[in-house]
C-alpha cells in the first residue's frame, strides 16, 4: 500500500513540475523580449504556397517607443521592401521605384508577425492553451495565431533554445502544413540602435533635378502578355479586357463579372526621380513574392516589374489576397464570356 502512495505522489510530483516548466519556458522567453530595449534580428524567411516556395532574407530591427525595420529581399530576383515605422507612420518602401506608401495603421499590433518578437509574446498571451514540447534541445512553443487577412493560418510553433533566444518559427495552415518558416541565424537583444536609424531619408533618394526632369521616369520593359488570376470566385467570369500602349509603357484592364465584380489593372511599373508617398487607409499584407498595400476595396503591389491594382465593392479581403497571389503563379489566357 505504501508502494502505491509513493507511486501516486511521485506522479502528481512530476505532473506538477512539468506545468511548472511548461509555464517557465514561456515568462522567460517573455522576460527576454520584454527587457530588450533595442533588438537586432537577421535571418531567413520561407513562404511555402503549394508545391512553390519564396525565399526571402530578412533583416529586422526594433527600437522601443514602437520603432520598427523590416527589410526583405527576395532572394530569387533581389527585390528588396523596406516596413518602417517610426513616429511619423508606417512606411512600406520599395527602393528600386523610389516609392513607399504611407499607412494609417497600428501595425504590427493588428496581426500576428512571424518575425516580431512582441508580436510572439502576445500570440502567447493570448492562448491559455498554448503547448510546450522539445526536440533536439529545443523548445517548442505552439500558440494559436492571428491573421485576418489570411483565414488558413492557425497556429505557430516557436523555438527557443536552452537560454529561452528564439531560433525559429514556424506557422501552420488548416491542414497542418507549414506555411512561413522563419530561422534567425544571429539575434542581439542588446543592440543599442537609436532612433535616427528609423529615419525615412535613410531609405529613399532624391536627385537633383530640374521641374521638367523630375517629371520623367525610368519605365520598365512592357508588357507582353496579361496576366490572368488562377483563382475565380465561383459564378464569376472574364467579361472584358482592354490593353492600352504608349510609347512608354502599356497598361491592361480586365473586368470580371458575375456573383463577385471587379476589375484588374496591370501596368508597367516606373521609377522615380522624386521620392513618391502615396497615402493609404489600410494595411501592409505579404503575398508571395511582395508586400501589398491593402485596403477595404483595393489593393496595389509591385511584382516582376508590374504594378498590379484591384478594386471591387463585392470581394472580401481574403477573395483579394487569394486573386492577388493567383496573378504571380502564371501568365495564361481565358477567353471573355
Amino acid at each position: 500500500m505504501k508502494k502505491v502512495i509513493l507511486c501516486i505522489l511521485s506522479i502528481i510530483l512530476l505532473t506538477g513540475c512539468s506545468k511548472s516548466n511548461d509555464a517557465n519556458v514561456i515568462k522567460e522567453f517573455t522576460d527576454n523580449v520584454n527587457k530588450s530595449k533595442s533588438y537586432k534580428l537577421v535571418g531567413k524567411m520561407e513562404l511555402l504556397n503549394d508545391e512553390e516556395v519564396f525565399n526571402y532574407t530578412i533583416d529586422v530591427s526594433y527600437l522601443e517607443k514602437d520603432n520598427y525595420k523590416v527589410e526583405m529581399v527576395n532572394t530569387t530576383n533581389e527585390h528588396k521592401q523596406i516596413i518602417l515605422k517610426n513616429n511619423e507612420g508606417l512606411y512600406v518602401i520599395t527602393p528600386s521605384l523610389n516609392k513607399s506608401f504611407k499607412f494609417e495603421s497600428t501595425w504590427p499590433d493588428n496581426s500576428s508577425q512571424a518575425y516580431i518578437l512582441a508580436s510572439l509574446v502576445k500570440d502567447m498571451e493570448n492562448d491559455n492553451e498554448s503547448v510546450i514540447s522539445s526536440e533536439e534541445g529545443l523548445n517548442i512553443i505552439k500558440s494559436k495565431v492571428n491573421y485576418p487577412n489570411n483565414d488558413d493560418l492557425k497556429y505557430q510553433k516557436v523555438y527557443v533554445d536552452e537560454n529561452y533566444n528564439i531560433k525559429k518559427v514556424e506557422v501552420y495552415g488548416e491542414s497542418d502544413l507549414p506555411k512561413i518558416k522563419v530561422t534567425f541565424d544571429d539575434v542581439d537583444l542588446k543592440a543599442g540602435l537609436k532612433e535616427d536609424e528609423f529615419a525615412l531619408k535613410n531609405y529613399v533618394s532624391d536627385t537633383n533635378c530640374d521641374e521638367e526632369t523630375c517629371k520623367t521616369e525610368e519605365t520598365m520593359s512592357k508588357i507582353e502578355n496579361a496576366i490572368y488570376p488562377l483563382y475565380m470566385p465561383s459564378n464569376t467570369y472574364l467579361s472584358a479586357s482592354e490593353v492600352i500602349n504608349t510609347e512608354q509603357d502599356s497598361r491592361v484592364i480586365l473586368t470580371f463579372s458575375g456573383d463577385k465584380n471587379f476589375v484588374i489593372v496591370e501596368e508597367t511599373a516606373s521609377a522615380y526621380n522624386e521620392h513618391e508617398i502615396i497615402p493609404v487607409y489600410g494595411e501592409p499584407v505579404m503575398l508571395n513574392d511582395t508586400i501589398a498595400a491593402l485596403s477595404s476595396n483595393s489593393m496595389y503591389w509591385t511584382s516582376n516589374d508590374i504594378d498590379y491594382y484591384i478594386v471591387s465593392d463585392d470581394l472580401s479581403v481574403s477573395e483579394m489576397v487569394f486573386i492577388a497571389t493567383s496573378l504571380g503563379n502564371a501568365q495564361t489566357t481565358l477567353a471573355p464570356k
